[in-house]
């Protein structure tokens, strides 16, 4: 039987075991650029004898306009992807592999984190019911996020076009690969919802038109840099940042099928609620993520399938034997750098300190210990 701890290859990632890094937002990234200590904390969690098999990073923008916490990196600029560069040269020295999740975060933001002071943008404006970030005398504070404005129909090939060099850039900054957040109410997803996507244009409406802007960024994606090396994130029924829909079967089964011809490395499936119940559902059915799976394959999809959300080792275990191929785990990474090994030993797991989750500098970043050797 398959186990975590056994090698995998899929698209052009060669994976030393099945643990995955889920993506985690720690913002520690001042002016958005990377730092030193960012390169130590992903490191620390680079060597797949102990650690991960893949990394993904913490969501990072696309653009300045895609940000949407503060002290969050970005993959815009020539400073940027050097700056990046000493984060993927250490998880390559300590054997491990890294993919950047490209991240635009649409109306989840705040009018103090956009160029200019401007309105976030949204698929429609509507504001989200949620909080984002702000650093304020050295302290994270959660603030409601601020108006949106809907994007105009000119706009949408250049936020294409963003995705698009984000991903050349984290190639060039030395990514093993991409992973496009297409999850938790961020654009891509508010352009998938009717909750959040009222627009009566060619991105609007039905399934197909909603869905459009979620898949032009992946063709661009995949033409730039190989599809073998691209991921996607998709959570189906998740509430995050006021994410809704009546009807997620028939959108995100039309989503994957949409998807097969591609041939992504993988795809990232965030099950129930982001980082609460598994069992969280909306419409009127429980969702089948097995269903899901099985419509993939049966269009033609082969991307390794990534299950994520409160997995534990049994868990893990059961997910690859019914027929996932990648589990991630999110906060047990974050106090435990050496989680593979504890996972294999059934050895305890730390508990994270949650005030040092956001912002701040060492403390409960990289100063969590690895079990004697």
């Amino acid at each position: 039987m398959t186990t975590l701890f056994d090698s995998l290859q899929t698209g052009q990632l060669s994976l030393a075991n099945r643990v995955v890094m889920a993506p985690l937002t720690r913002n520690r990234a001042p002016g958005a650029l990377p730092t030193a200590l960012m390169a130590t904390y992903y490191t620390q969690r680079a060597d797949p004898r102990d650690g991960a098999g893949l990394i993904v990073t913490e969501a990072v923008a696309i653009s300045h306009q895609a940000q949407g916490y503060a002290d969050v990196p970005g993959i815009w600029s020539e400073a940027q992807v050097a700056a990046w560069k000493p984060v993927t040269a250490g998880v390559h020295a300590a054997g491990g592999k890294i993919v950047m999740q490209l991240w635009h975060v649409g109306r989840v933001s705040h009018v103090d984190l956009q160029p200019g002071g401007q309105a976030p943008v949204a698929p429609s404006a509507i504001t989200a019911k949620t909080k984002t970030v702000l650093i304020k005398d050295g302290a994270a504070q959660f603030v409601d996020t601020s108006a949106p404005r809907a994007l105009t129909p000119d706009e949408l090939p250049g936020i294409v076009q963003d995705y698009r060099r984000a991903a050349r850039n984290a190639i060039a900054a030395g990514f093993d690969g991409v992973e496009v957040h297409g999850a938790n109410g961020y654009l891509l997803d508010q352009f998938l919802r009717s909750g959040s996507n009222h627009r009566t244009d060619a991105y609007g409406g039905p399934i197909e038109n909603r869905a459009r802007l979620l898949l032009e960024v992946m063709r661009a994606v995949c033409e730039e840099i190989g599809a073998g090396k691209v991921g996607l994130r998709l959570s189906p029924v998740t509430p995050a940042n006021d994410a809704a829909d009546p009807n997620p079967t028939p959108l995100f089964t039309y989503v994957v099928q949409q998807l097969a011809p591609l041939q992504l490395a993988y795809l990232h499936l965030i099950e129930g609620a982001t980082g609460g119940a598994r069992d969280y559902q909306q419409g009127d059915a429980p969702f089948d993520y097995a269903a899901l799976r099985q419509a993939y394959r049966a269009a033609g999809g082969q991307a390794a399938w990534m299950v994520n959300n409160a997995y534990d080792r049994a868990l893990a275990d059961q997910a690859l034997a019914a027929g996932a191929d990648l589990v991630a785990f999110g906060r047990p990474f974050i106090s435990n750098p050496d989680l593979t090994r504890r996972l294999r030993e059934g050895a305890a797991l730390t508990a994270g300190d949650r005030t040092t989750y956001y912002g701040g500098g060492a403390q409960g970043y990289t100063d969590y210990l690895a079990l004697p050797k």
